[in-house]
């Protein structure tokens, strides 16, 4: 998936920020001959950031927003003029518009549910434009999670080391590996028992919140472990003492 296991930092940031829209990952993919989907990766990443950083500062003008609206805007329009998720603008919106939460994930989920005409055409138009928070948005997340999980335990399997994944270990323990070795192995000279899959990339960030969520209470658990960033990571970010940083490039089928 990758042209290098590893990237510089400044040529992350340079690629990071020129990820603005859809539209961007193509080009850049183009430009560059990095891979469009760890680009697509990377754009992700900064538009959940973006999003969560801009939140309340949207929010605070959202009864201006459904003025607008009621005058005939679209939501697709008002959303694009903030460079804003679609689909998590018009949630914002909803609650300025009398649409109830739970009405509106159903409608955005069933459009055919909706029968305001206008309503159900602009929530169609949202959904189509958001790549992130969209049905379709979640559903790629999740495929991607499980290639990478269905990676690692192939290369597992082929080696013949047994594990327990996080639907084993669900019923008895809070915090939960994708795959608890059943015997530590030695990766690079360190004792692993267990193994992370990311199906991300890994900037400063993206690491920090994983040690603070996962990583940290694996190592308090379980002991050593590692953490495959399946996209990459920026050359030189360090890892918590008892946590391996590995690239997918470590589980190719010629390799390790």
């Amino acid at each position: 998936m990758l042209d290098s296991e590893f990237m510089k930092y400044e040529d992350y940031r340079e690629i990071y920020f020129q990820l603005k829209s859809p539209n961007d990952v193509d080009a850049l993919a183009t430009k560059t001959g990095l891979d469009s989907e760890l680009l697509f990766v990377i754009y992700s990443q900064r538009t959940v950031r973006d999003a969560t950083r801009r939140f309340y500062i949207v929010k605070k003008d959202m009864k201006r927003y459904a003025k607008e609206w009621r005058g005939g805007v679209p939501m697709a329009k008002l959303a694009g003029r903030l460079n804003f998720p679609p689909v998590l603008f018009g949630l914002m919106l909803a609650a300025e518009i009398d649409l109830p939460r739970k009405q509106y994930w159903k409608f955005i989920r069933e459009p055919d549910s909706c029968h305001d005409k206008r309503l159900r055409k602009e929530l169609m138009q949202l959904t189509d434009d958001d790549l992130i928070y969209s049905p379709r948005g979640a559903q790629i997340q999740t495929e991607r999670g499980l290639w990478g999980e269905k990676k690692l335990q192939d290369w597992l399997d082929r080696r013949e080391i047994t594990y327990r994944t996080e639907a084993d270990l669900r019923a008895t323990h809070k915090k939960t590996p994708d795959c608890l070795l059943d015997k530590p192995i030695q990766i690079e000279g360190q004792k692993v028992y267990w193994i992370e899959s990311k199906a991300s990339f890994g900037d400063e960030i993206e690491l920090r919140k994983n040690v603070r969520r996962q990583l940290q209470p694996y190592t308090d658990l379980f002991g050593t472990g590692a953490v495959v960033y399946w996209f990459g990571f920026v050359e030189g970010i360090e890892p918590p003492e008892g946590v391996q940083l590995l690239p997918g490039t470590y589980f190719d089928e010629d390799g390790h």
